[in-house]
């Protein structure tokens, strides 16, 4: 499903094929409902090792990152975000196509480009794969309402598949999975200028950190605070 909120175009899971159909490359749109983050060792045992993933994550949407959590006193195995920033999302490339046709996942984020692996995934099944911001793990945080799920916890806190429900998490690019290639790059300027996508990048992330002034809250205080 898509809804319109005012200038931001969110995806809510579970999402159709046929909500993404609209979405270019360069087009900026937002989240709510299911991220599960993935990370290579969930990619490989899946793909190389056949271990069914034990969170069901068709129609919904991965993140590849290593997040920081802490646990919420006076409960029994409840979490909560502290930070969760984007890994290089490459080192998933070579299991992304058997990845997505094995879950039905629709949108892959991450960051940097992927390869010819995952852009035929994304034509061939449905999905999209999108980059989020680097340097806003603090701020993505704040985007996630809840761990709802956590598994495979002896992989380590980085590896761990940590189910959230997330509001408007973004934003997040829509990027071809091979636009580093010149033959991407200039499908993406006949589409929309790469200056212009820039500056709302940025003029995005300028909003959202000071969102974090306004709110007198800085990084160092969500890190550490008891």
């Amino acid at each position: 499903m898509i809804e319109i909120r005012g200038d931001k175009k969110v995806l809510i899971t579970p999402i159709s094929e046929e909500d993404l159909a609209d979405i270019k490359i360069g087009d900026i749109v937002w989240l709510d409902g299911d991220l599960m983050t993935c990370r290579d060792v969930a990619h490989r045992r899946l793909v190389e090792y056949g271990r069914e993933l034990p969170y069901d994550i068709k129609d919904k949407a991965i993140f590849h990152a290593g997040p920081i959590v802490r646990k919420i006193e006076g409960t029994e195995d409840d979490y909560e975000m502290v930070s969760v920033g984007p890994t290089t999302s490459m080192r998933m490339e070579k299991f992304e196509y058997e990845f997505t046709k094995l879950t039905g996942v629709r949108v892959i984020v991450g960051k940097g480009g992927m390869g010819p692996n995952t852009e035929r995934a994304c034509k061939e099944f449905g999905a999209i794969h999108c980059v989020f911001p680097a340097g806003c793990a603090v701020v993505a945080a704040t985007e996630v309402e809840k761990i709802v799920e956590h598994h495979w916890d002896e992989l380590g806190m980085p590896e761990t598949l940590w189910c959230n429900k997330v509001k408007e998490f973004g934003p997040l690019m829509h990027r071809a999975a091979t636009c580093l290639k010149k033959t991407r790059l200039s499908s993406m300027r006949e589409k929309k200028p790469l200056s212009r996508l820039f500056i709302r990048k940025l003029s995005l992330l300028n909003n959202a950190f000071q969102f974090y002034k306004s709110k007198n809250r800085t990084i160092s205080s969500l890190l550490f605070q008891r």
